[in-house]
């Protein structure tokens, strides 16, 4: 399974064109997209620029494909077992795409595993609900009548999807567009693009009929708005920003076609002092630096119970010391790189603002200087203490290894502060009281909560956001249910209707 023609075997560099309608094309003599290392900036890969004309080809691909092709009326236990053959393959290419996604968004190469593992999990998952797919019957209507509640695919999906986490945010779209029969056109993140293309070269592989998923890479401006203006689009599913989803949604209100949106965080991560403060310790640590802390499910505000502040905070300041920063491919590393340099200097400047509005700096703000660092975007774990709500960065997504620290006196103080920002994609609580923990988690106006963990989860659990973190859901039934539609199918058994007597 070749997708990718090496140009300089001492560089090894990838270079893909674009994937419709079953196939690779032709990436020489087209404007491309260079992707180089946010760890020392050697070239890693070319993608294909795809422009207004390619997203329409593939859409039409896709349409076709749809409309015409095998793969809505393909059986759903056909369905399934392309899907786990999707999964089998997955795992058997599994180091190329670690290692590809490691390369290109900087995440420590045993967390892009931990993300491949899980995407083949999705797919296999996927599977077992296209084989469980149902409807219902409704037989008490009248003694002369039957009716069937069906669910049939949606039709053409677009995803349109981010740079941190990129094959695993895939997982949680396509495989359920696909369960239900749905065809799909991709845009992965220009800066993150190749285990998409790889994948189509996957699905192949596996006996996804053409033009079911196609890939086209380049900007949102050429791409992405494409999809979400084009009537030939059934429903469109975004991951990423909140400013670039209200633009979605502005730029698809002429096709009235429904999308589901996961868009920005800022999780809090509540610690009672009633909690395990090692297990506490350990998951605050995680949720602020997992993935380099572009994570939109990141625990980026702690609150903490004014009777252990001092304590707690003591030893996560000592704690978060002692985190690796450096090259991902070090086994011994903890955090990464920024995804590009414009990304780093946003949180650079998120940490000076955050310092100028009085917050005190605790750990790190600054840029790691060694020789594993010095030529990357990188930047320090920090910890800002004395955050309060009327700072900004309380309220912004920071999207990088930055925690900010705000005491609290009791749980309804605990609950506002938690709900005072305009997001609700996720929030985590620390306590041994099973009371306090239902309480609080009933209380919190987010689409996740988790409770003495974080970050957690698994392909049965929906995942998705309130307020302006969004709306839909990935994963789960919910998921699946996403890329169906509702039918009624009502039958008289062969009477003629009376409506008009005198008449007929």
């Amino acid at each position: 399974m070749q997708t990718s023609t090496v140009i300089d075997p001492a560089t090894a560099v990838r270079r893909y064109g674009l994937f419709i309608d079953g196939g690779f094309d032709a990436s020489d003599d087209r404007p491309a997209i260079t992707r180089h290392s946010p760890v020392d900036g050697r070239e890693l890969a070319v993608f294909t620029a795809g422009d207004r004309a390619d997203t329409v080809r593939a859409i039409a691909s896709a349409r076709r494909a749809f409309d015409h092709g095998p793969w809505p009326r393909t059986s759903s236990m056909d369905r399934a077992r392309t899907l786990l053959r999707v999964a089998d393959l997955m795992r058997a290419n599994a180091d190329r795409l670690a290692r590809i996604e490691t390369e290109e968004t900087g995440k420590p190469l045993r967390y892009a595993e931990s993300d491949v593992a899980g995407s083949a999990e999705l797919f296999e998952y996927a599977a077992g609900l296209a084989m469980s797919s149902h409807g219902e019957a409704h037989t008490g209507l009248a003694e002369d009548c039957t009716a069937m509640v069906v669910r049939e695919p949606a039709g053409v999906a677009a995803m349109i999807l981010p740079w941190n986490f990129p094959l695993l945010l895939l997982a949680q779209k396509l495989p359920f567009a696909l369960a239900a029969g749905c065809t799909a056109v991709v845009k992965p993140s220009e800066f993150t693009s190749g285990t998409a293309l790889e994948l189509a070269a996957i699905l192949t592989a596996a006996g996804v009929p053409d033009g079911v998923v196609n890939v086209v890479t380049g900007y949102g401006a050429d791409v992405g708005a494409v999809l979400a203006e084009s009537a030939d689009v059934d429903l469109l599913s975004f991951t990423g920003s909140t400013a670039t989803g209200h633009a979605i949604t502005a730029a698809s209100a002429g096709t009235a076609k429904r999308l589901s949106m996961e868009l920005g965080g800022k999780a809090a991560n509540i610690v009672f002092d009633d909690a395990d403060l090692d297990d506490a310790l350990d998951g605050v640590l995680f949720g602020a630096f997992f993935n380099n802390g572009e994570c939109c499910v990141a625990g980026s505000r702690l609150l903490v119970q004014d009777s252990i502040a001092d304590t707690f905070v003591e030893r996560l300041v000592a704690a978060a010391g002692r985190v690796r920063v450096g090259d991902p491919f070090d086994s011994e590393t903890d955090v990464g790189p920024m995804i590009h340099a414009g990304h780093l200097e946003k949180v650079r400047s998120h940490i000076a603002s955050a310092e100028s509005h009085g917050g005190r700096i605790a750990v790190g703000g600054g840029v790691p200087r060694d020789a594993a660092t010095e030529s990357g975007h990188f930047v320090e774990p920090t910890i800002v203490l004395d955050v309060t709500e009327s700072a900004p960065e309380f309220h912004q997504e920071i999207f990088g290894p930055v925690l900010t620290v705000t005491r609290f006196a009791d749980a309804a103080e605990a609950i506002a502060l938690a709900n005072a920002t305009e997001y609700g994609l996720s929030g985590s609580l620390w306590t041994k009281n099973i009371d306090r923990a239902l309480s609080v988690a009933k209380k919190l106006r987010s689409g996740r909560v988790w409770v003495n963990t974080t970050i957690d989860g698994g392909p049965q659990l929906p995942a998705g956001g309130m307020k302006q973190s969004g709306y839909g859901r990935e994963m789960g039934i919910a998921g699946f249910e996403e890329f169906t539609e509702v039918k009624t199918i009502q039958i008289r058994e062969g009477k003629r209707n009376k409506a008009f007597p005198h008449i007929v």
